[in-house]
């Protein structure tokens, strides 16, 4: 089983890491995960080429045409892990061979980690760890190597996520939110964006998306941005190993916007929550805000209005923010709510359960935004928003953190996908979705919390009445206050026997 294979990948590479912070193991062991990768692939297309006469194995511009990593002798795994691993110098050999990568792959430069040969680093636990990862995919029936070094990659950002708690989600949006965000948006193909990447999480699983559906990955471009500069290393060999070709820029969004001009058919994003300190003084002329200047101390709505710029006309977004987003009236925020309520640019919300994420107890809730939503594509609904209430779902999958099932993804997908359709056969489900009204909305003080909307959900009728409900909860008070004054009538005679009296 490949979920026994992480989790035994993990706790002995974890048994590795000694008394190191997971932070700055992470680099170290994706590190390798990664160079690990590219060397399977170059080896690959290396074997072929060696069979055919015409080709040249060592020719750098073959494996260019095939979007293939070239790797130089000095960096090919079974050399890094048969002739050196037991060596004292493995570290320093191991930065040699990044170094070496970056040189023949000019996309590459700047991205790779290159520090393994630091003096605090056990130089005897490194060649144990390029052991481990070096059987990665051997021994498994049915498995590439290649897809499992994937699969483990996704896997340990993860778990690195988890154990690095609160700094970790700055690079890591939990999974099953990300199979959320595009379940419902659906992209088939168009560019895709996302303005706060992280480690590349949204992209690998709209990769994944067109896989299950029969598309393919050239149906889709992305762009994305990170302004964290090792987070954007993290980013380029994630998605270096799924070869998704993707212009990743490195630098601020808000104040360094690397695709400004950029028209994109879906955009999804998880910024940072509620973030007061983003330098909101020298963005006030900007150009964005046609709904309103968002407050200098809280970014939420400058996230919205950036994104909302960024949708070609046919284009729908996908935001993670706070639950504060969907009611506050500080700052001015309730009139760009509102303004963006009247434009018809808000589609859907979404209330998520608590405990989703690694890095923050802050309730959340989705954000669904459609630049028109009279385009034909679906039916016009630009006078409606739809509520869901998904607080209920979710599954406790460590101490700690819950995650969606499939199924509870499937169910809220759905009902978006009806909502939307032309022929979707929507109904609204007491307790879990509405489509409101503009009146509805405005009744509401243009409050988007979907509690507000969805009701409560429907309880079955068990036969006992209200009153019966009433007067038994009224005895059985009654029952407990007369057994609390009666032990207490005891402690008190059996304290008086020993002398004390209360």
């Amino acid at each position: 089983m490949v979920k026994d294979l992480e989790k035994t990948l993990w706790a002995t590479a974890d048994k590795l890491r000694n008394n190191m912070d997971a932070a700055e193991y992470k680099h170290i062991v994706l590190g390798l995960i990664f160079l690990k990768y590219i060397s399977d692939s170059f080896k690959e297309l290396h074997t072929k080429l060696s069979s055919d006469p015409l080709s040249n194995p060592e020719d750098k511009d073959e494996y260019l045409a095939e979007n293939v990593f070239f790797v130089p002798t000095i960096a090919r795994w079974e050399y890094l892990q048969y002739e050196r691993a037991k060596l004292p110098t493995i570290g320093k050999d191991i930065d040699d061979a990044m170094d070496a990568i970056e040189k023949d792959n000019p996309n590459l430069k700047g991205v790779l980690p290159k520090d393994y040969a630091r003096p605090a680093l056990d130089k005897k636990r490194l060649g144990e760890l390029i052991d481990l990862i070096g059987n990665i995919g051997f021994n498994e029936p049915g498995q590439n190597s290649k897809d499992l070094l994937g699969r483990v990659y996704e896997y340990f950002l993860g778990m690195f996520a988890d154990a690095e708690g609160k700094r970790g989600g700055q690079f890591y949006t939990p999974d099953s939110i990300v199979k959320l965000l595009v379940e419902m948006l659906e992209p088939y193909n168009g560019r895709i964006y996302d303005g706060c990447c992280g480690s590349g999480g949204m992209f690998v699983q709209s990769e994944k998306f067109l896989e299950a559906h029969g598309g393919k990955i050239g149906d889709i471009a992305v762009y994305g941005q990170e302004s964290n500069p090792t987070t954007y290393k993290l980013a380029k060999m994630n998605l270096a190993i799924r070869g998704i070709d993707a212009k990743i820029e490195l630098g601020d969004t808000l104040h360094n916007d690397r695709h400004k001009d950029i028209q994109v058919d879906y955009a999804i994003m998880n910024p940072p929550f509620n973030i007061s300190d983003y330098g909101a003084e020298s963005l006030q002329d900007s150009h964005l805000w046609k709904y309103g200047v968002p407050p200098a101390g809280n970014a939420n709505y400058a996230w919205l209005q950036l994104v909302l710029n960024k949708l070609s006309p046919s284009g729908v977004a996908g935001i993670v923010l706070a639950n504060g987003s969907m009611t506050s009236n500080s700052g001015g925020e309730n009139e760009i709510r509102k303004n963006m309520i009247l434009d018809g640019v808000v589609d859907c919300m979404v209330a998520l359960p608590t405990q989703l994420f690694f890095n923050t107890q802050i309730p959340a809730c989705l954000w669904f935004l459609a630049r028109n939503k009279t385009n034909g594509k679906y039916r016009k609904r630009k006078n409606e928003i739809l509520f869901i209430d998904a607080r209920k779902f979710g599954t406790l999958v460590s101490r700690k953190n819950k995650a969606f099932t499939d199924d509870d993804i499937s169910k809220i997908a759905e009902v978006y996908h009806k909502w939307r359709s032309k022929d979707g056969g929507y109904e609204d489900i007491q307790g879990f979705c509405k489509s409101a009204t503009l009146k509805d909305i405005e009744d509401n003080n243009f409050v988007l919390t979907p509690g507000r909307y969805v009701g409560t959900e429907d309880v079955e009728d068990d036969g006992v009445s209200f009153e019966e409900k009433i007067q038994g909860i009224t005895t059985n008070l009654k029952l407990h206050f007369t057994e609390s004054v009666e032990l207490q009538k005891r402690i008190k005679e059996n304290l008086k026997k020993v002398g004390i009296e209360i």
